[in-house]
Formats: structure tokens, sequence, C-alpha cells
């Protein structure tokens, strides 16, 4: 007979939020350890955009998405306010023991920040989304999870979804990853974001390999550092054309601890990286009518948390991106992005670790190649339980 048991686990979890010691509810059944957990959290935002709003259902609104800041030639300034409980977290977690005394392991976790469905007439109703499903077995990992070329544990705690949004490396999608004691190699699906005439966004997936990367983390007892490389083809195959263009990107990131406190930073660096960077604020690159041509970017961030006792603590965060833009083809791509930078400073309360209240407070410009800029100011006020 099978023996299902149930146990109450601490343990420490990571996440967007920070790193909190939460309680993990478990069965085992045989030699099978069965974890859920996640968070419910409520976000109450107020956002005061100088060129315009965003309509209502846009994603720019649920969190800040840099290359949504709106942007025209004559200033219209314009508040909104938005509440909604849709960043709440699932998750489900398998450790399975295995005689030579390995283990295989499974991951699945759900969200509903970014999900098609549901309106805020009556019921709020929104679709979850698979953020991600993944197996581990003897350093190999298949499914999807977090892009080998990200640092996610460098990542500040902010109450935005994201934090430092145009500076970070952000990305999940299916892969096969190998991990082996300090190093990381991850073949990943490809996807190219194409500027077309107008300066329209052109999603192709005609690239006939993977996306490589690799990653290096050395820890030590005041930190980390990570560097990580990518390497992939730009693919763009829509009627007569069939071009490509091969992609590099070089992204170093890390942590280092000051007691309670620390510091955190990326700065990355390379061409075509488009969707891996600013949640696509550029694409990877324009075809001009004959071939493509990749776009330069330079992103990073700096963020410092500072603990003002066992209760309160703050991160004090700029986040920025460049684009470097073929002048000779503003004529195609019309008025595209040409930097976002974005500054922003919290205060978390937790009177538990596993409940936080907080508010923050975000300053973010988006800047055009024609020199139009739109700024946006933001107020936030979250409350986060982990379960």
């Amino acid at each position: 007979m099978t023996t299902l048991t149930y146990t109450k686990k601490t343990i420490i979890t990571a996440s967007i939020l920070g790193a909190l010691t939460t309680p993990v509810f478990a069965a085992s059944i045989g030699q099978t350890d069965i974890n859920y957990g996640g968070y419910v959290k409520l976000d109450a935002i107020w956002s005061d955009f100088s060129d315009g709003s965003l309509g209502s259902g846009n994603i720019g609104r649920d969190f800040y998405v840099p290359g949504t800041t709106p942007v025209t030639a004559t200033s219209s300034d314009d508040a909104v306010f938005d509440m909604h409980a849709r960043q709440s977290r699932f998750n489900l977690a398998t450790n399975t023991k295995l005689a030579d005394g390995s283990a295989i392991k499974t991951k699945i976790e759900l969200d509903f920040i970014a999900s098609s469905g549901g309106n805020e007439r009556v019921t709020n109703s929104y679709s979850p989304r698979l953020r991600q499903a993944f197996v581990t077995y003897q350093g190999w990992l298949f499914g999807q999870a977090w892009t080998n070329f990200q640092n996610v544990s460098a990542l500040p705690e902010t109450l935005d979804f994201v934090g430092p949004a145009e500076g970070t490396v952000f990305v999940r999608q299916a892969m096969v990853k190998y991990s082996i004691g300090s190093w990381s190699f991850s073949a990943e699906n490809p996807e190219s974001t194409i500027t077309t005439e107008n300066n329209a966004r052109v999603v192709t997936d005609d690239a006939s390999m993977p996306d490589f990367t690799a990653k290096y983390t050395h820890k030590a007892s005041w930190g980390h550092i990570a560097l990580a490389t990518l390497a992939r083809q730009l693919t763009y195959k829509q009627g007569i054309a069939n071009e490509t263009q091969t992609s590099f990107g070089l992204s170093a990131s890390g942590r280092i601890n000051f007691g309670k406190n620390n510091l955190k930073f990326m700065l990355t660096q390379g061409q075509g990286l488009g969707r891996y960077v600013g949640l696509n604020v550029a694409n990877g690159a324009v075809y001009d009518g004959s071939s493509l041509d990749a776009i330069d970017s330079t992103s990073g961030f700096v963020g410092y948390q500072q603990h003002w006792n066992d209760q309160f603590r703050s991160t004090f965060l700029y986040s920025f991106f460049t684009a470097d833009n073929n002048e000779s083809l503003l004529a195609i791509t019309g008025n595209p992005t040409k930097s976002s930078q974005s500054y922003s400073a919290n205060l978390l309360y937790s009177p538990i670790k596993q409940l936080t209240f907080g508010i923050e407070y975000k300053m973010a410009t988006r800047d055009t190649e024609a020199d139009i800029d739109g700024d946006l100011n933001r107020l936030q006020l979250s409350a986060k339980y982990v379960f």
C-alpha cells in the first residue's frame, strides 16, 4: 500500500520580489515529495503619463513595460488608476529520490498577469498562463524555464512585476540546459522580432537552429557574479525575402552583500538582442528591403537594498536602455525608441516574513530617434502574502 503523508517544510524560496523564508506545504507519496506554494498579491497603481494615456487593458498599465510609454510631439498629461490581483502565483513541484542516490525533479508554475481573456466589468476573470514547466535530472533541464542568458537572482526587490524592465535580460522559453559546477549551457527556442516599413514589428519563427547560451557563475561569501553569452540567428522569410543575420550578446550581473544589505547589477551589450532585453523595447533587426540590419543595444541596472531593521527595507533602483539605430534606415522604421530609463524607490514592511506591504514610486522616460519623449510617473501600493 502506498503511504501518503503530509508535512510542512520551511525552505528558502526566491522570487522577483526577493528571497523570503516561507512555509511550503508538502506531501510524500512513496519516494516522491510533492511541494506547492506561491503567493497572493494585490497591486494598486496610479500612473501619470505626460503624453497621453494607455488604453484600458494595455499591459503597460498592469506593470512597467518601457516600450508602451506614450510619446507624442505635443504634451497631453493624463493619469489613470488601476487595481488588480493578476500577479498572484501558484507552483507545484516534485522531487523523486532514485535508487542510485540521484533525483528527478519537476516544477510547473502559473500566474495571470499577461494572460488573455477576462475583463473588469463584472467578474475580473482572467485565464491562467504558463510561466515555467520543466524536469531536471543529473544536471539536465528539459522544458520551459528562465533563459540561461539571464541571472534571475540579480533582480532587485521591487513592487513592480519586473522592476528594472528596460535594463534587464528577461525571457522564459523552452530549452534544453546542462549545468556542471559553475557552468551552464543551453539550446533554446528561437524567435526573431524584425522592424519593417512604418516601424511595424514582425515576429518570425523561421530560424534553422536554436539560440545558444553559456553562463559562468562564481559564488562567494560576499555574493556572486555571473557572465553569460548568447549566440543566435535572426531570420526574416516573408514573401520573396529570405534573410538571416547572426546575433551575439554578453551580459555581466551579480550581487554584492554588505551585511544584510546588498547591491545588485547587470550590464548587457550586443548586436540584435531584440526580445532578450528591455521586454523587447527594440527589435532585433531592421529589414531594409534587401537585407537585415541588426540593432546594437546597451542596457543595464543597479539597485541597492537597505534593511532599516528586521521589518522595514527599501530598494533604490536605476535602469537604462539605449539602441544604436541606423539613421539611414529611419525612412523605413519611422521613429523607433532611442533610449529608455527609469528610477524607482520603495519602502517595504513585513510584520512577519511571509506578509509584505509596500509603497513604490517610479519615474520613467522613453525617447525616440526624432527626440520626442514621453514621461511616466507611477505610484504603486501592494500587499503580498507568500504561502
